[in-house]
């Protein structure tokens, strides 16, 4: 077997993870041919086949699943090593705050990239679903950043991203058309239940929180349970759920914003940078 090029296993984990050729190259700001291309050429040095490429997108052979593990490994080692050399003289601390649905969903990946790029930086993370209490502390300057969620027409803060909050439920149990609508959000504080509350009082809604938790994952498990009607941004419904349409109150759409201290590190704004150059999170205007 010849050698495998680092190139070629990184657009192969990121097929893998999307498995969808079109997502794949847009993160890659490839055309999808090139991907197409990348991939047959590993195939051939690996003589095997990796991926089935079908009608609704891709999916992994066993050989796929195994390469995976493995270049994925081989890419965190690679890439660690490339930073312990090429940004050795980066160190300091970050203080970055931000919502659970990005800790859980957006970020994994990026925070992990910075990581592994900057192993002498020393990040410190607070996940919370207070967007208000994080830029309190942004004001207090016990935070170097904070990725937040914020209304469409507010001001302040880099915009990154804009969504559409909906009303979400079981695929399985109907919930929505009780009289005594249930709900399932975080505590007081969160912007998603201040915008449901608001909602539906203006509605004239009837409405009782059925569910509380201070995690992403509790919410969006009791909302699968059946148990009460989520809010959730758009580009955010999970597998188990599915969007309530007109029969609730219209919610309004958001802005995922970047607040950076004007002062900061070297660190600091290598973080900040690595965040606005993700495509996870896609500018509009």
């Amino acid at each position: 077997m010849s050698e495998l090029p680092i190139a070629l296993l990184r657009t192969f984990v990121v097929v893998a993870e999307t498995l969808n050729l079109s997502a794949a190259a847009s993160r890659l700001h490839k055309a999808p041919s090139t991907i197409s291309m990348q991939l047959s050429r590993l195939e051939s040095r690996v003589a095997t086949t990796l991926l089935e490429r079908g009608q609704y997108g891709v999916r992994l052979t066993p050989e796929g699943e195994s390469l995976k593990l493995h270049a994925h490994q081989l890419l965190s080692l690679h890439d660690r090593i490339i930073g312990t050399f090429k940004h050795a003289d980066v160190g300091g601390s970050v203080r970055f705050g931000t919502h659970d649905q990005y800790a859980t969903r957006l970020l994994p990946s990026i925070l992990e990239a910075f990581v592994l790029a900057y192993p002498q930086a020393r990040l410190e993370v607070v996940s919370d679903h207070r967007p208000d209490y994080l830029l309190e502390l942004m004001e207090k300057k016990q935070l170097d950043v904070a990725l937040v969620e914020m209304p469409r027409l507010s001001e302040g803060g880099v915009r990154l991203s804009q969504d559409q909050l909906v009303w979400v439920q079981s695929d399985r149990l109907t919930v929505h058309d009780k009289e005594l609508l249930p709900l399932a959000t975080f505590p007081p504080g969160c912007y998603h239940r201040s915008c449901a509350l608001k909602a539906l009082e203006q509605s004239g809604r009837s409405y009782h929180i059925a569910f509380t938790s201070q995690s992403r994952a509790g919410v969006l498990a009791a909302v699968r349970a059946g148990i009460g009607v989520g809010v959730v941004p758009r580009s955010m419904v999970e597998e188990g759920m599915v969007i309530v349409g007109d029969q609730l109150p219209a919610l309004p759409e958001t802005n995922t914003a970047l607040f950076v201290q004007p002062q900061t590190n070297e660190a600091t704004t290598r973080l900040v940078q690595t965040i606005e150059q993700s495509l996870q999170f896609h500018k509009q205007a």
